[in-house]
């Protein structure tokens, strides 16, 4: 089948990712997913929560923000209203979680890295759009801090996408808005470079969905993060790629 936008079922947005788009923090990046734009940034501080002092661990949390103007009507500032939305916080949640999976924090000491995430366009898929330009300025960030002595702090490799079976009942890969906010199965997939789930979020929209649907589904995810990863490797180049997972 051919949607909307002339891609196949199987066919990924076309993704770009700038490094180094913000002159401040450690890491940087503008990913780019069709229309959906985010603004991707990672800032290391010398102290750790609470919890965590004299324990010789890091620690990652996530903060993500819709930019009023990012959607085809205006979204208030979660500021102005003085509290986050659950949706938001929910997002920040997945982003930490994710990026932590693939961290040896034992490796980063007693640093937080602190990952912003801004969406400046939204054309559906922002959480795995975050995820999969948050872990370059990650790599970037942990980069600034490596001297050899220890594991560098990231493991692994991480992507993300979405999937869906549309109204019309087809299983199609990263989903747009208007895919996504039609479509009768919705599912988000965070996957690692060694092939390993870290988080399903699927959700039967308008009706349940076999376990020969999600099968199908998952198939269409792995193919993507697979292709996102490739991506991921050739953007971080000679300089920055085989420092991941290095021990």
């Amino acid at each position: 089948m051919d949607r909307k936008d002339g891609r196949s079922y199987e066919q990924l947005r076309r993704c770009t990712i700038n490094r180094g788009f913000q002159i401040h923090p450690a890491g940087s990046v503008l990913i780019e997913m069709g229309y959906t734009k985010v603004i991707c940034a990672a800032t290391i501080e010398d102290r750790v929560p609470n919890f965590l002092k004299g324990s010789g661990e890091g620690w990652l949390t996530a903060e993500y923000s819709l930019l009023p103007s990012a959607t085809n009507t205006r979204t208030a500032r979660e500021a102005a209203r003085g509290r986050q939305t659950g949706r938001t916080q929910e997002i920040q949640r997945l982003i930490g979680r994710s990026l932590r999976s693939v961290m040896d924090l034992k490796a980063l000491g007693e640093r937080t890295v602190t990952i912003d995430c801004d969406v400046i366009q939204a054309d559906g898929g922002t959480r795995t759009a975050s995820i999969t330009g948050a872990f370059i300025a990650l790599v970037e960030a942990c980069a600034t801090i490596y001297d050899g002595s220890k594991p560098f702090p990231v493991r692994d490799f991480l992507a993300a996408i979405s999937v869906g079976i549309t109204c019309n009942g087809d299983p199609v890969l990263d989903l747009n808005y208007e895919e996504d906010s039609t479509c009768i199965v919705d599912m988000n997939v965070v996957r690692t470079g060694m092939g390993q789930f870290v988080e399903l979020q699927g959700t039967g929209e308008g009706r349940p969905f076999s376990r020969e649907e999600m099968d199908r589904l998952l198939a269409l995810a792995e193919k993507g993060t697979d292709e996102l990863i490739s991506y991921e490797k050739d953007i971080l180049g000679n300089d920055l790629v085989w420092k991941v997972g290095r021990e």
